[in-house]
């Protein structure tokens, strides 16, 4: 290869994991803290019943939506393949998603002028729509912006070293956020409220946030270019009837997305509880921070390596050790109690391979894309590809509505501090947040090792395969 050939492959790697950066920093804003906000600023009058009351139906609300439109996403992908543009049909979508869905989620994050207590009916409506179409954004982002993936190379390992820029990109984005949202949030709060900010503090989080993600967006949209090859053509378009019959006809596809399912529950919960951990816990949520730095340090060290560790233990010993190793900070996390150095120790030691997890699933669903196209005789690149987000969006929904009953269950709502949790609700909340996800793991790892069969030496054979015969299967 050139070396102008190699400047313009790596400045594109970099345009598309700033596009990752933002979109990962976006996620934590949505899947994490959001429900922070809900929880414990968002209805905080000194009815503690109402407050609860619409801290559930707000939760109820966003579990309906988020499971309603995964019915939605298989049809944003299968748009996405039918989008044909000067810019290629991913890149729109990215930065119109990422533009609306900043302006969306910025206004979620108020009481939108006062309804929460002048006017709860029309305020649960107005929430309802915005998040609606807050979601449904983000999710065509989500969609094209991995997508790329299989556009840009159809080689297990270039896709690797390509997955591993984009991965370090979100990583940084990810862990960027549990850095800077308590600075923030406390910066521009009037109150404190025990470490957990107020409405000022928040919004101004949001706008920050939300213009990180679109400025990234715009730089992927800018930085890339999608390749061109034969293997990318249809002779056909895949009909809107037969969205769900390609999903459900490519069996590994399934069971990887059933093992990331399950894996994701129990990955969320403890993510998610992290911040309530340190808030009503560990009593001091400026210590939160250290976790972000921790985090960010070790993830991208083992985004980095990643390429090596495949070659050195393949995908499937890589997920299996990485599942092992969270299993263990899980135990050292439940027995941390108030230190804040184990509890450093055992958040950061769970994260670690959190980033090699997502990628191990992420590789093995683009491969999925040429086995069902050589299985299916139909290439569907954005269609396969929204599983992933899909997946993500679903553990989000269940895992939202989680955070939200175990918040009103355990007292960590509103007003709320450590020393107001009583010791038989710090025992709930420990076992929510500490064995429920080390019994979804094990099954996980269970369903992955018997049933997920996709190697890296068998996608090799499939595209060797179809480079061959391609022409005579796309008829």
């Amino acid at each position: 290869m050139s070396n102008s050939n190699s400047k313009s492959k790596f400045w594109t790697r970099i345009a598309y994991a700033s596009g990752t950066f933002g979109h990962d920093f976006f996620y934590a804003m949505i899947g994490t803290y959001f429900m922070i906000f809900v929880t414990s600023n968002l209805f905080n009058t000194n009815n503690q019943n109402y407050n609860e009351y619409m801290i559930g139906i707000v939760t109820t609300i966003i579990l309906v939506l988020r499971i309603g439109e995964l019915f939605i996403d298989p049809f944003i992908g299968n748009t996405i393949d039918k989008t044909k543009t000067r810019w290629g049909k991913f890149k729109p979508w990215v930065i119109i998603g990422a533009f609306i869905a900043a302006i969306t989620l910025a206004i979620l994050f108020t009481d939108i002028g006062g309804l929460t207590a002048s006017n709860p009916i029309l305020y649960l409506v107005l929430f309802a729509v915005l998040y609606l179409i807050m979601d449904i954004f983000y999710s065509a982002k989500d969609v094209a912006i991995w997508s790329m993936i299989p556009a840009l190379s159809f080689d297990s390992r270039e896709r690797e070293i390509t997955a591993t820029f984009a991965r370090i990109g979100s990583v940084f984005g990810g862990q960027l956020v549990t850095i800077l949202v308590i600075p923030i949030v406390l910066h521009f709060s009037l109150n404190p409220n025990g470490g957990a900010g107020d409405a000022n503090g928040w919004f101004a989080f949001a706008v920050i946030g939300g213009g990180i993600a679109t400025l990234g967006a715009i730089i992927l949209g800018l930085g890339t270019k999608e390749g061109t090859s034969t293997l990318r053509e249809n002779k056909t378009e895949t009909s809107f009837k037969d969205v769900f019959s390609i999903l459900l006809k490519n069996d590994q596809l399934l069971w990887i997305a059933c093992a990331y399912l399950i894996f994701g529950l129990g990955q969320n919960i403890v993510n998610n509880f992290n911040l309530y951990y340190f808030i009503y816990v560990l009593g001091d949520s400026t210590q939160f921070s250290f976790l972000g730095v921790i985090n960010v340090i070790i993830g991208l060290l083992a985004v980095a390596l990643f390429p090596t560790l495949t070659q050195k233990f393949t995908r499937r010993k890589l997920f299996i050790y990485s599942i092992i190793i969270m299993l263990i900070a899980l135990i050292l996390y439940a027995f941390a109690g108030q230190s804040v150095i184990l509890t450093l120790i055992a958040a950061g030691l769970f994260s670690l391979p959190q980033p090699l997890i997502f990628l191990v699933v992420l590789m093995t669903i683009t491969d999925t894309v040429e086995y069902g196209q050589l299985k299916l005789g139909h290439r569907d690149e954005a269609l396969v590809l929204c599983v992933r987000p899909l997946i993500d969006k679903l553990s989000g929904a269940i895992t939202s509505g989680v955070i939200g009953i175990t918040a009103i269950w355990v007292g960590m709502t509103g007003k709320a501090t450590a020393a107001s949790i009583t010791l038989s609700n710090l025992m709930n909340f420990q076992i929510v947040m500490f064995a429920v996800p080390f019994v979804l793991m094990l099954i996980a790892t269970f369903i992955y090792k018997r049933k997920v069969t996709l190697t890296e030496t068998e996608h090799a054979k499939i595209v060797k395969d179809l480079e061959q015969n391609w022409d005579t299967i796309n008829k």
